[in-house]
């Protein structure tokens, strides 16, 4: 028998240079030529290593980005002045002392307030930003069978702004799903699979809606849904998938909710592919979800599979063992994709658990596993 291909990915950011680093934290200095010529190294940079690595779908791991959400704000207009905060979540309420070790002692969380009707007018930047990719991997005599893009979903973007102008939070949501849907068009026009962020959809239930039941939770869930398949309305399915995830944040986890609790909304939505955790320790159970909720037809599955929170690398058998049991879960092993659990670096400055060379290390055992799972699947 002929052993099934079993692609490998990842989420999206990757480790940045410390030169980058440096220039992105830098206000003043995030568009002069040197920081042109910083992103575009850094872009070379991941490329070639991801070639070395052996990952399929690959990107220009969010290089140019300040983290992997509020940074689009730039390509909207609306927003004024303002000071955005919020609550831990509800998980590290129950450990205070944690949470000031991990995340310091202020809870904002830096991002812009609505003050206006939100438009999208950063089109060039964005088909700029797009453009870096091909040219690195031109630079660099690579290929890759895809390329992927991120964007964050209209309820990311919620979560790290807020409002002074809207009604209430809904009106706001799906004003930034029509201003968001030229940015979605614009990737897709590429020909790269788009990737939606949506940490709203899982992690939304601890960070931002604390005081929902599971129900409510359940049905703020379908709403953004909505919100989201209106902006992608024009994009074909098969060209997006959805990556949904608990917080990229070494916390206990406890009060997550659970995957089953909210697949039903999950695949109402219009995509083609659900990238969500399988390494972390708290959810590697949930694989039993696609088999008790069948995953819909032509949807492929992106299961973490390698662990972004820690700096332990896990050994290839780890990784293939996670693969096969997702793949019986779903009953064909050809629409199961190796990826991870969520970014390596979204915040540049943030709780950013692996160190950069370990990242890269992981990411090579993920190619290991997933060929070790296709021989074994065979």
């Amino acid at each position: 028998m002929t052993a099934p291909t079993i692609e490998t990915t990842h989420v999206g950011s990757l480790p940045r240079s410390e030169r980058l680093r440096a220039l992105l934290t830098d206000s003043d200095g995030r568009n002069d030529e040197a920081f042109e010529a910083a992103v575009a190294e850094s872009i070379r940079d991941v490329v070639r290593r991801q070639a070395e690595v052996g990952i399929d779908i690959a990107n220009d791991g969010e290089q140019s980005r300040i983290a992997y959400s509020v940074d689009v704000t730039n390509r909207l207009r609306g927003f004024g002045e303002g000071t955005v905060e919020r609550e831990w979540p509800s998980d590290l309420d129950d450990f205070p002392d944690y949470a000031e070790e991990l995340l310091g002692d202020t809870e904002n969380i830096g991002g812009p307030v609505a003050q206006e009707p939100i438009e999208y007018v950063g089109e060039d930047a964005l088909r700029r930003e797009l453009s870096r990719f091909d040219e690195a991997v031109a630079a660099e005599d690579v290929e890759f069978p895809r390329r992927f893009h991120t964007a964050p979903s209209p309820g990311a973007v919620l979560r790290f702004t807020e409002t002074a102008y809207h009604d209430s939070d809904e009106a706001y949501l799906f004003d930034l799903a029509d201003a968001l849907q030229t940015e979605y068009e614009v990737i897709a026009e590429t020909g790269a699979i788009l990737q939606i962020d949506a940490p709203d959809l899982l992690a939304g239930f601890t960070l931002t809606y604390k005081d929902d039941s599971v129900a409510e939770f359940r049905e703020r869930v379908r709403t953004h849904i909505e919100a989201l398949n209106r902006a992608i309305s024009d994009i074909p399915d098969e060209q997006i998938r959805l990556h949904g995830c608990w917080g990229n944040y070494p916390g206990p986890h406890h009060r997550d909710v659970e995957l089953d609790e909210v697949i039903g909304a999950f695949y109402e939505a219009d995509v083609g592919g659900l990238v969500v955790e399988g390494a972390n320790p708290r959810h590697q159970h949930e694989y039993r979800t696609f088999a008790e909720h069948p995953l819909p037809d032509d949807w492929r599955l992106i299961p973490g599979v390698i662990d972004v929170k820690t700096n332990i690398v896990e050994h290839p058998e780890v990784v293939a063992d996670r693969l096969e049991r997702f793949a019986d879960a779903v009953g064909d092993p050809e629409r199961i994709v190796a990826g991870a659990d969520c970014g390596f670096e979204t915040v540049v400055e943030g709780a950013n658990a692996v160190h950069p060379a370990i990242a890269w290390k992981k990411l090579e055992a993920l190619v290991e596993g997933a060929d070790l799972a296709a021989e074994r699947l065979a």
